[in-house]
């Protein structure tokens, strides 16, 4: 038991007090058992009421060990409470990497996978599509393992919004160590996105934009480059963009001391595809997030629609971040069967202004099929979010195998997934 606590950014308090942590599966089961409605508790990353319950959650922060290494599949196995950023390093040690990571190192496996989090790059899945195989402890406190042999049904369990069940373990294809220059430009027209987008957001591994939607202007790009040969560099213009001489933050006038390293200093993959560093908190927290997934080929209308809100979302912005995912199988992913364009906000901690901004931009996106981000802030009906995701009603069927009591639904589901 625990006194009750708040989120990341200090905007959503959980609703209930009785907050469990179990360090084996066994009593995991038993809690399961013996509650009648119950949650998951990751990282505390999402802005939203996804991961609250109003009865028990059940915090897995104290099983985050890395369970084994398979030379042969490639692979690694892992409990679910393990952060990105504790077990990176131990990978890179043993010459493997992740295909990709998400800005913040910070953020536990488990969470980020259930709500299919993503990093960038045009020829990279959500973190989600590495899974190869997940344990959960279902609503009769049973372990059920599911991986790729099991067929599509395991397309439909990996991206879970914690409702299949408790998950314990997740075992991550891997890929080659690699390392990577990262670079900044500042000060790209946007007008260069109409006819390069696709150029521009492929000129590294892993691509970021952020702006405020102020002056026509992209204020960084953020090109993160996959690289084995000291002293490659990039031009000193970029699409009219000008290489930084200093490193800096997403947020100009923040301090860089948090972030990554750049100015093409090469380092390894888990120490440059984040924006920020693990042992660094990125922010005081103090903020809200909001983003949404289009389908890429409207990329540039959609961003422009929102850019055409710029007098009401700037003021209000700390700023937004563009980034790219590439297509995926998994079921209630944003990018299921389609390459994505991710809009994303980072706003001044203002609920109220903020929930009335989201419609605005929602209304704007409506023509390009906005899905959102399962962790974050929207406010699409439940009509438009069953219109976004083709196998939503094989994921509820999913849900009545491993649920049929509604154990592990709360107010989110019950109201985006009715």
């Amino acid at each position: 038991m625990s006194q009750r606590i708040t989120n990341w950014a200090g905007n959503f308090e959980y609703t209930t007090s009785r907050i469990h942590y179990p360090e084996t599966i066994a009593q995991v089961c038993d809690i399961v058992k013996r509650s009648k409605h119950i949650r998951a508790l990751g990282s505390r990353h999402s802005f939203n009421t996804i991961a609250d319950s109003n009865e028990d959650l059940v915090s897995l922060e104290r099983m985050n060990t890395i369970v084994s290494l398979d030379w042969l599949q490639h692979t690694i196995t892992v409990e679910a409470g393990i952060k990105y950023g504790e077990v990176c390093e131990y990978l890179h040690m043993h010459g493997y990497a992740l295909h990709n990571l998400a800005s913040l190192p910070h953020i536990s496996i488990a969470g980020a996978v259930a709500t299919a989090t993503h990093g960038s790059g045009i020829r990279n899945g959500n973190l989600a599509s590495s899974v190869s195989a997940l344990e959960f402890v279902n609503a009769a406190g049973e372990v059920v393992t599911l991986s790729r042999a099991d067929g599509d049904i395991f397309n439909g369990a990996v991206v879970n919004l914690g409702a299949l069940g408790i998950v314990t373990k997740i075992t991550l294809d891997l890929v080659p160590a690699f390392d990577v220059q990262q670079y900044v430009y500042l000060n790209l027209p946007m007008q260069q996105l109409q006819k390069h987008f696709i150029a521009i957001m492929s000129a590294g591994y892993s691509v970021s934009l952020f702006t405020k939607y102020q002056n026509k202007t992209i204020n960084e790009v953020w090109v993160k480059k996959q690289s084995d040969i000291p002293g490659d560099t990039m031009p000193a213009e970029f699409y009219g963009a000008r290489l930084a001489t200093r490193n800096v933050h997403p947020i100009e006038e923040e301090s860089a001391e948090n972030c990554t390293d750049q100015l093409g200093v090469m380092g390894p993959w888990f120490d440059r595809l984040p924006h920020f560093k693990m042992g660094f908190k990125p922010s005081s927290g103090k903020e809200l997030q909001s983003e949404y997934f289009i389908p890429i080929a409207h990329a540039y209308e959609a961003f422009m629609a929102v850019e055409s809100l710029q007098e009401q979302i700037a003021p209000h912005l700390f700023i937004s971040e563009i980034r790219t995912i590439q297509a995926d199988d998994l079921w209630m992913s944003p990018c299921y069967k389609q390459n994505c364009l991710a809009i994303h906000f980072t706003w001044h901690q203002k609920v109220e202004t903020v929930m009335k901004l989201l419609p605005l931009i929602e209304a704007k996106l409506a023509p390009f099929n906005p899905a959102p981000h399962w962790g974050k802030l929207f406010t699409l009906t439940s009509d438009k979010i069953a219109s976004r995701f083709e196998r939503l009603a094989d994921f509820k069927q999913l849900l009545k195998k491993y649920d049929s009591g509604g154990k592990f639904r709360n107010d989110f589901l019950r109201t985006h997934l009715p």
